[in-house]
């Protein structure tokens, strides 16, 4: 990706100078959800189902953390994070102002060990997630080489891929979808809830090929391997994928964020097509 040099969002915020503090307030329910979380998020994208859909969402503990603090100009991990933000701010303004509508853009914060969001106490483990009470993408930076070195994922637009699905949770909040899905929360069963969880994420993998889509024709920065380095990161996160990796069988009724082949496919058909609509996961 051509990106060094390129505008950067203002909306990312940096406290890894307080990272690894224990910060008051109770974990969202990590001791029972930690297969969850090794399924899900450590092997997924996103920790949504486990933050919002299966566990409930609380409120964060009140923290004094003072004015909000926008990473050095010279860290190169956070310039490309806020860079990759800034150009989905691009696409999704243009694509909601050509619907009608007004986008109202994420925040994301970067992170390290434990800090407060409105979906409880976030925590490195739990790889990046979005927590839809405050709009907010929450990201450690390391995560990216674990997905690199551990789950066989190199490369800067796998990386833009992982920071695009995130923003695409957000597009599903301001569409209303989160909230659609989290009120059958206790009225379905484990199994439907994990049925209806793929679907938020195959969601979400479809949005980031829609701005991917959108990117290279505004941005033109793309080269040569971009596009496959972000299939291979979803293919090597699809829950199947990662359930043999385990050791165990492959169970697809506790799938929660899909197979590699449903995830690559999501992700491409946004990509091909551009459009928003064609990522309903639901119908």
């Amino acid at each position: 990706m051509k990106w060094e040099g390129r505008e950067r969002s203002s909306n990312v915020e940096d406290r890894r100078a307080g990272g690894g503090r224990r910060i008051g307030g109770r974990s969202i329910g990590i001791g029972s959800i930690v297969v969850a979380l090794v399924a899900g998020w450590v092997f997924g994208i996103n920790p949504l189902t486990v933050l919002g859909l299966l566990g409930g969402i609380e409120e964060a503990p009140t923290v004094s953390q003072g004015p909000a603090q926008p990473p050095p100009a010279e860290d190169r991990a956070a310039g490309f994070a806020s860079t990759v933000l800034r150009d989905t701010e691009l696409v999704w303004n243009k694509v909601f102002q050509a619907a009608g509508s007004d986008y109202s853009e994420p925040r994301m914060v970067l992170f390290r060990g434990v800090t407060p969001t409105a979906c409880g106490t976030g925590q490195s483990a739990m790889g990046p997630f979005y927590c839809p009470g405050d709009r907010t993408i929450y990201l450690d930076l390391d995560f990216f080489d674990t997905l690199a070195r551990s789950m066989g994922a190199p490369g800067d637009f796998a990386q833009a891929y992982v920071i695009a699905h995130e923003v695409g949770h957000h597009v599903q909040n301001l569409m209303g979808i989160t909230d659609k899905v989290d009120s059958q929360r206790g009225r379905v069963s484990p199994a439907q809830m994990n049925a209806l969880s793929v679907r938020v994420e195959l969601q979400a993998d479809c949005l980031a090929g829609v701005w991917a889509h959108h990117s290279q024709k505004g941005a033109d920065w793309l080269e040569h391997g971009d596009i496959e380095e972000a299939t291979n990161a979803a293919a090597q996160i699809g829950d199947d994928k990662l359930q043999r990796q385990s050791g165990g069988a492959v169970r697809p009724d506790s799938f929660t964020h899909g197979s590699s082949e449903q995830r690559v496919s999501w992700f491409r058909r946004g990509l091909a097509s551009g459009i928003a609509a064609q990522c309903n996961t639901f119908n």
